[in-house]
C-alpha cells in the first residue's frame, strides 16, 4: 500500500496511527514533495469510482483562493487532473492506494471494511 499524506495534517496523522495500530505495512509518500502526476491521479480517480470532485481539498486555502467551487464546473476532467497535479495541497488527503482500491480521506469505519 502507498499512503500519500501531508506531515502537518492532523487527519493524516490519525490515519497513519490507525495503519500502525492495525499492523498494516505501507510506503509513505509526502504529497507536497512528491505530488502525484496527472496520470497517477487519473488512475486513482478511475479506480476509486468516486466523482473527481472528491479528490479536491475543498477546505483548503488554495481551493478557496482560486474560487475552484465555481471554476471546476466549467473545467474538463483532464483540466481538473492537471490542476490537482500542479499542487499537492489541492488534493484531499490522505490517499491510500491499495491493490484493489483507492481510499480518499480518512474514515476509520470505511478503512476497516476495506482493509481488515
Amino acid at each position: 500500500m502507498t499512503f500519500i499524506c501531508y506531515e502537518k495534517c492532523s487527519t493524516c496523522k490519525k490515519a497513519e496511527n490507525w495503519l500502525v495500530k492495525h499492523k498494516l505495512s505501507f510506503k509513505k509518500r509526502a504529497i507536497k514533495d512528491e505530488t502525484p502526476s496527472s496520470k497517477e491521479l487519473e488512475d486513482y480517480w478511475k479506480r476509486s469510482n468516486l466523482p473527481i470532485k472528491k479528490f479536491f481539498n475543498t477546505s483548503g486555502l488554495i481551493y478557496r483562493e482560486l474560487n475552484l467551487k465555481e471554476k471546476l464546473k466549467t473545467m474538463s476532467e483532464q483540466e481538473q487532473l492537471e490542476l490537482l497535479s500542479s499542487n499537492g495541497m489541492l488534493i484531499k488527503r490522505p490517499l491510500l492506494i491499495t491493490e484493489k482500491n483507492v481510499l480518499v480521506g480518512f474514515n476509520s469505519k470505511k478503512w476497516e471494511t476495506e482493509l481488515i
